[in-house]
């Protein structure tokens, strides 16, 4: 294909691992931050071709798998109303809340309808004057500007009839909270690509200087990851701390300008729970006051709605970079893509499901 093929070449891809072999002399943890750099490096088989010492970790970069157990039970008694159509992109639907999902709401009669765009929603509101219209905005900074976009326009229709249930989390707060765990085990961070194309990656190397820990902004094609494990072992083995570009045909240092200043028109941070490993400070975003009248949890008065995590799932430990998916004991059991106990088994980009589909549910011993 067409501009992908060159990133998949597998010529290119023995230089890189054979470059990562020369270099490695010492054990290292690197981290991934984006899910779907996991399912690459899972189902390209790209942890398996490093050096032994060489361990990768996943992270918090699954959006659907870190939106806490408490809102999804929001967003399943919003959608039970009988004046709502509920609309959200499609992983959603199947993420279980404490005793159901939303694709169990939608058999039961609830209006739950799956777009591919906020903007679809603000288009059903216009178009149902009668009905309340929802959307479930989920993501990280890189799905913010468009649902910033879809309230800002649905504010200059006058639409009374659209809200969003916000549920946006913030890349840097999170990879801080890993890094100041005492418990952390990750030396150095390949940064989700998408993400600082938004945002750049000035927000990085205060990070990288307090933690002493190299971070790759990097891509999500087999070569962009090998080059970017290269880079971050480099700086390692060279005892460096830097944060460097690996993605520079998509990123730039400053991002999008023009998303970053919608994004602060619409949305703050706030303080953040993440599902499976808890409180985050200044790590989500909330509407500012002036566009409360399009906050979904005001409006349908669900804001008392609490719930505990299911403590069979090991997603928290997962995403912190402690443990792997086929370390949890239901996992392949109770746990698979049709009967999800957690999140990361339901999301495209959750690790569970990458191990999950490209059968990685033993640990497999390095050569």
């Amino acid at each position: 294909m067409k501009y992908v093929d060159e990133y998949r070449s597998e010529a290119d891809a023995k230089k890189f691992v054979a470059a990562i072999h020369n270099i490695t002399t010492r054990p290292w943890t690197l981290m991934e931050i984006c899910g779907g750099q996991t399912h690459t490096i899972i189902k390209f088989g790209i942890d398996e071709l490093l050096p032994k010492e060489i361990t990768l970790v996943h992270g918090p970069g699954c959006p659907v798998c870190v939106t806490p157990l408490e809102l999804i039970d929001k967003a399943l008694e919003i959608a039970r109303q009988p004046e709502v159509i509920f609309t959200s992109f499609g992983d959603m639907l199947r993420v279980p809340g404490s005793n159901t999902d939303l694709l169990s709401v939608k058999a039961a009669g609830g209006d739950v309808r799956m777009v591919y765009s906020p903007l679809d929603a603000v288009k059903l509101a216009q178009n149902n004057p009668d009905h309340e219209v929802v959307f479930f905005a989920v993501g990280f900074e890189t799905t913010t500007p468009p649902n910033a976009m879809a309230v800002w326009q649905a504010q200059q229709l006058g639409l009374t009839n659209f809200s969003i249930l916000t549920s946006h989390v913030l890349v840097p707060p999170a990879m801080e909270a890993i890094l100041g765990s005492p418990h952390n085990l990750v030396q150095g961070f390949l940064a989700a690509g998408h993400v600082c194309a938004v945002m750049g990656y000035w927000q990085y190397p205060p990070l990288a200087q307090k933690y002493n820990v190299p971070i790759v902004v990097t891509g999500f094609e087999p070569l962009d990851l090998l080059q970017g494990i290269y880079m971050t072992v480099k700086q390692l083995e060279e005892g460096r701390a830097e944060v460097e570009n690996q993605y520079v045909r998509a990123v730039t240092f400053d991002g999008n300008q023009p998303a970053q200043k919608l994004i602060g028109q619409v949305f703050e941070p706030t303080d953040r729970p993440w599902r499976g490993i808890g409180p985050i400070p200044a790590s989500g975003l909330k509407l500012r006051p002036e566009f409360t009248a399009f906050d979904a949890e005001l409006k349908f008065d669900v804001t008392g709605i609490t719930a505990g995590e299911n403590p069979v799932c090991i997603a928290g430990e997962i995403m912190q970079g402690l443990k792997k998916p086929h370390h949890c004991p239901a996992f392949g059991k109770e746990c698979t893509p049709e009967h999800p106990v957690g999140a990361p088994m339901v999301s495209s980009e959750g690790a569970c499901a990458a191990y999950y589909q490209y059968g990685r549910a033993e640990v497999r011993i390095k050569e």
